[in-house]
């Protein structure tokens, strides 16, 4: 489970936004500095961060696991579950890198400026099963969300080698493993823009805005229901005038998807939501427990710092 969210106010602010849904809070909010060494747990293969990045994640032995994050040139990737959709490569080609499903936002965050890049060297990159690997891992299902200032949201998806890419107009994410069939479901609920699929980047509105005669979404919490629901809300909600209006909306917007703690009846709940900035690098973090969102800023002054930093954040209740 997972929904990503992309929305662009009337400034030009862009701000990618995710609930995350899983069945314990396992991240904090994280900084890796500028040129961070790091290995694969694949094949301990060498790599040194280009770029600083801000996001959601944990340490691991040799490399960070981000779920989500910001470079300082504005690049956002967000990982979430794939519905069983990943076939993972057994045999690294010649000359390619070979990532853990995991590494994979860590690797675009830290080497890649913008999606044109990503797009340029997508053939090189190959995700790997973890039976072989030097580190064993299990094999997660993942598909990635990447977006830059450009407006436009790129679906990454493992299903096959090369990946597939898919440039999504719609402005939302889930987890459905076939996201043409879920994205014209949508048919039922908006009447689309007669040029929508040829948008450069993920317009402000993806409808004609009439709403007369369609269905309104269900309060379902499967892939196809939260995406339903969040492209509707995003659809019906007043356009942001700037970044702050931005942010308060995107807020919103995700409590339509937000999966509440229930665990006598599914395992996953949303731990954390998270929102960024792609302009100013401004980042929020609220965990489950804590109904007041944390901000950090991936500032020019952070930037300098040399040494990695997770914050401590309190998974409780705090009002002030």
């Amino acid at each position: 489970m997972c929904t990503s969210v992309l929305q662009i106010a009337n400034d030009g602010t862009h701000v990618f936004s995710r609930t995350m849904d899983w069945n314990s809070l396992q991240a904090n909010p994280v900084f890796v500095p500028r040129e961070y060494h790091w290995q694969t747990d694949y094949d301990n293969r060498l790599f040194q961060n280009k770029y600083g990045i801000l996001g959601t994640g944990r340490k691991r032995q040799f490399e960070f696991d981000i779920s989500d994050g910001i470079n300082e040139c504005g690049l956002s990737v967000q990982k979430l579950t794939f519905s069983h959709g990943a076939k993972l490569n057994q045999k690294l080609n010649s000359g390619n890198v070979g990532l853990a499903p995991f590494e994979f936002p860590f690797y675009l965050l830290g080497k890649y400026e913008s999606i044109r890049e990503i797009i340029a060297d997508i053939g090189n990159i190959q995700l790997m099963s973890g039976e072989n690997a030097v580190r064993p891992y299990e094999n997660p299902h993942l598909h990635y969300a990447v977006t830059d200032r450009s407006g436009q949201l790129l679906i990454l998806e493992p299903d096959q080698s090369p990946m597939k890419l898919i440039m999504n107009n719609y402005g939302v994410v889930t987890n459905a493993a076939n996201f043409e069939k879920q994205a014209a479901k949508l048919a039922d609920y908006l009447n689309m823009r007669d040029d929508l699929a040829v948008q450069k980047q993920v317009p402000q509105r993806i409808s004609s805005e009439s709403f007369a005669g369609k269905k309104v979404p269900s309060s379902s919490y499967t892939p196809t229901g939260r995406f339903l629901r969040a492209v509707y809300y995003r659809e019906r909600t007043d356009i942001p005038r700037n970044e702050e209006e931005n942010f308060v909306s995107s807020w919103h917007i995700l409590n339509s998807v937000v999966v509440p703690k229930s665990k006598k009846y599914q395992a996953n709940y949303t731990v954390y939501r998270a929102a960024f900035c792609l302009e100013t690098r401004r980042y929020f973090f609220e965990s489950y427990n804590n109904l007041l969102p944390i901000e950090i800023i991936l500032s020019d002054e952070l930037l300098l710092t040399k040494e990695a930093k997770i914050y401590e954040i309190k998974d409780k209740l705090v009002l002030e």
